[in-house]
């Protein structure tokens, strides 16, 4: 059986869209042989990421950004089953590459940004211009809170899939969202496997010109940790 065969048993008849979502899939896994995208290697280690992704479609409305989007995960099966318009920041030229073609082979609408988040959170082109945001698998919350809430637009959530936070970290969040204009609103539970967390983050006012830092500070010093 194909890749693409095999990710569209994987996926359940329950997924919408599943046909370009292992269409997509088999895509990420070709590209895989050629450069690493990702680290799963089959279509077996796939599927859970795409049905990761997919999980989090009832809370993407209007438009959407990614960061650190990678292979393009959550981003481009977002795209699929919501048909939003999404814009993938990506800093390595060939994932941005690769992003650009699966946009015109997946016939979807949207942009890739080929730079830090740091540098294009403060270009007007895309600063305050999103309603929905997300980040999978990038460093601390309280780090992605500070890259992803400059590109939202006033009332726009970021939704930041997580494993487990500890309250720590869950504090160092809460905290940080109110430095950047916004409002941790809620944290929901997925009951996946393995369990997931979804922290809601409401932007309830412009963030200030100062956020996010200069390249590779919000990492080394997140927020309020």
């Amino acid at each position: 059986m194909s890749e693409e065969g095999e990710l569209f048993g994987l996926l359940g008849p329950e997924v919408r869209e599943r046909e370009r979502l292992a269409r997509y899939g088999a895509l990420v896994l070709e590209a895989n042989r050629q450069f690493n995208l990702t680290g799963a290697k089959t279509a077996e280690e796939l599927a859970p990421h795409l049905l990761d992704s997919v999980s989090i479609a009832p809370y993407i409305t209007k438009n959407l950004v990614d960061i650190g989007s990678g292979g393009g995960l959550p981003a481009i099966p977002l795209a699929i089953v919501t048909g939003v318009p999404v814009t993938m920041v990506e800093t390595t030229i060939k994932k941005a590459r690769f992003l650009e073609r699966m946009l015109a082979a997946l016939d979807l609408t949207g942009e890739v940004v080929a730079q830090r988040a740091e540098v294009a959170a403060h270009d007007p082109r895309w600063r305050g211009r999103f309603h929905t945001g997300t980040a999978r698998a990038v460093s601390s919350a309280p780090t992605v809170a500070e890259l992803l809430l400059p590109f939202l637009e006033t009332g726009g959530m970021a939704v930041l899939q997580r494993g487990t936070m500890d309250e720590r970290e869950r504090q160092a969040l809460s905290d940080a969202t109110l430095m950047l204009g916004g409002e941790l609103e809620r944290i929901d539970v997925l009951e996946t496997e393995p369990i997931r967390q979804i922290a809601l983050v409401r932007k309830r006012s412009e963030t200030n010109p100062r956020f996010p830092r200069r390249i590779g500070v919000p990492e080394k010093r997140p927020l309020c940790m």
